[in-house]
């Protein structure tokens, strides 16, 4: 926001998948009106629950919001943690063919080892840059292999419709110390389930929506749910919920630290408000 101000005209457009939906305006901790301090915002809330909203989707939204702020002479700011995402606006997306449904209903209904040791069969290459726990990759990677003959790594060479080659990007990747992120993840969590989140829980119910949704399994929804269904008392399900969001961050490293592109700086200083340096890499 600091940078926002600084400027002439300023855009702020969500990068996270969670904060994308309607739905989740507590659990995904979706900025206030205050907090936006009268800064346009873009992407907050732009989906219905109902409908998952993939990084491509995003990407093609996220592509016309860029382009209007800068049609409008305006500097758009991308803020959030789903690294696919940016990857997906940047570098393109792979052209996979849509998926045989016979075929992901018989890979889905695997259990994780035998997806995995078939994997390894079809795909070596993939499987070995997968955790053999790793459900939902495992199965994707399967799937696509399986229904179009031809592994990830292959379609994944023929990206189409980035715009990484014509826009200018200045980037920084926020890597705080652990134990201080975990802390404050643990209090967010507290803070969301008394600030609404269990009633936010249970609006989303009374839709009856599929439970394979991505809304449906965002962090804090399977949690809120199982307390709600007398599977678990609060107690233990705001536990539960910390455990998943710093699960979830432990993860959010790993990736940040082997996807993003070598050259964009890593901060892992905790007061990033403090550092006047963060602003000067927005400026050309």
């Amino acid at each position: 926001m600091r940078l926002a101000r600084s400027q002439p005209r300023a855009v702020v457009i969500n990068a996270d998948s969670a904060q994308v939906y309607a739905d989740l305006n507590v659990l995904s901790a979706r900025p206030t009106a205050d907090e936006m301090q009268g800064v346009p915002h873009r992407l907050f809330g732009a989906w219905d629950g109902a409908q998952a909203c993939s990084a491509a989707d995003w990407a093609a939204a996220a592509t016309i919001a860029i382009d209007a702020a800068h049609d409008a002479g305006a500097l758009p700011i991308l803020v959030g943690g789903t690294g696919l995402y940016i990857r997906t606006l940047l570098d393109g997306i792979a052209p996979i063919p849509p998926i045989d449904p016979a075929i992901r209903d018989q890979v889905r209904a695997l259990p994780v080892a035998d997806a995995y040791a078939a994997l390894l069969r079809a795909d070596p290459a993939r499987a070995a840059n997968l955790a053999p726990a790793d459900t939902t990759r495992i199965a994707r990677a399967l799937e696509v292999v399986r229904s179009t003959g031809a592994p990830m790594a292959h379609w994944h060479a023929q990206r189409t419709g980035g715009i990484g080659g014509r826009v200018a990007v200045s980037a920084v990747v926020l890597m705080p110390e652990r134990s201080w992120l975990y802390e404050r993840c643990d209090r967010r969590f507290a803070a969301m389930w008394q600030s609404g989140a269990v009633e936010e829980v249970r609006a989303l119910l009374a839709r009856d929506l599929d439970p394979d949704l991505p809304v449906m399994r965002a962090i804090g929804v399977r949690e809120v749910t199982a307390m709600l269904n007398g599977d678990m008392d609060a107690k233990t399900a705001i536990a539960s919920g910390s455990q998943a969001t710093r699960n979830y961050a432990k993860r959010q490293y790993t990736w940040l630290r082997n996807q993003m592109p070598g050259d964009w700086p890593r901060l892992s200083i905790e007061n990033y408000i403090a550092q006047p340096n963060i602003a000067s890499l927005f400026q050309f």
